[in-house]
């Protein structure tokens, strides 16, 4: 018996079986953008390591993510006095903190670097004066942005120096200077081996499950036709008894 497709059916599933593949090659379209994003993010991580410009604070947001995880040099004096601590930062399982110091810059301004992690009960400066570098220095480390925190964050401390995320307007005032970038430069190891803070606490984690996406809207498509065969066959069948 020749296959005959009822009208109200086929009216429901042909729109819904357009939106299902549509859905799962968008998802392998977003996988594809994805893709080339990390490896992007990844050469530039891996690249030789740059001077840092003095006008990137003059950059707009496009810009601005256009030199995100570039790896870059800086040279200054590190403003030790006015540390700052990110909270809640771990490292091997380990709880701990990150170490922040405004660098002030040889060829002018501020930028904050993330020296990197150190264990609560290595947080106060005294404790870890051989990783406390004085004169002139040389930070080497890829370029981060200063993104706003999710809903579930804990509000910023200011005044009691507690910060669980970035933002450069209240760091900027609780380290005394006129204004820092909307970027930071996380360093990419110690100056001093063996000491705290331990650099490097970056890393490109950056989520691609849009294949596993895109199967899953397949998945329903074809779900979607294989009920819309077998309901016509058992009605076939019904009206052949």
């Amino acid at each position: 018996m020749p296959f005959r497709p009822k009208l109200v059916p086929t009216l429901f599933v042909v729109p819904m079986l357009v939106i299902l593949l549509g859905l799962g090659v968008w998802q392998l379209q977003r996988h594809a953008w994805k893709s080339d994003l990390i490896e992007k993010l990844q050469t530039r991580a891996e690249s030789p390591a740059a001077p840092l410009a003095t006008d990137v604070g003059d950059l707009d947001a496009s810009a601005l993510d256009a030199i995100e995880f570039q790896r870059v040099r800086v040279s200054g004096l590190f403003l030790h006095d006015k540390e700052l601590y990110l909270l809640n930062r771990s490292l091997n399982g380990n709880p701990g903190v990150h170490v922040l110091t405004p660098l002030q810059r040889s060829d002018g301004g501020v930028i904050m670097v993330n020296r990197g992690w150190t264990p609560f009960d290595k947080k106060d400066p005294e404790l870890r004066m051989q990783g406390q570098l004085a004169g002139p220095v040389t930070v080497e480390g890829i370029v981060r942005l200063m993104r706003k925190p999710n809903d579930f964050m804990p509000d910023n401390e200011p005044d009691k120096n507690t910060w669980f995320y970035w933002d450069a307007v209240a760091m900027a005032a609780a380290v005394g200077v006129e204004t820092l970038p909307s970027y930071y430069v996380s360093a990419s190891k110690n100056p001093v081996a063996g000491t705290y803070p331990v650099g490097h606490q970056w890393r490109l984690d950056i989520r691609n499950n849009h294949i596993e996406y895109a199967i899953t809207w397949f998945s329903l498509a074809i779900a979607l036709i294989v009920i819309y065969v077998v309901y016509h066959r058992q009605q076939e069948d019904s009206s052949g008894e």
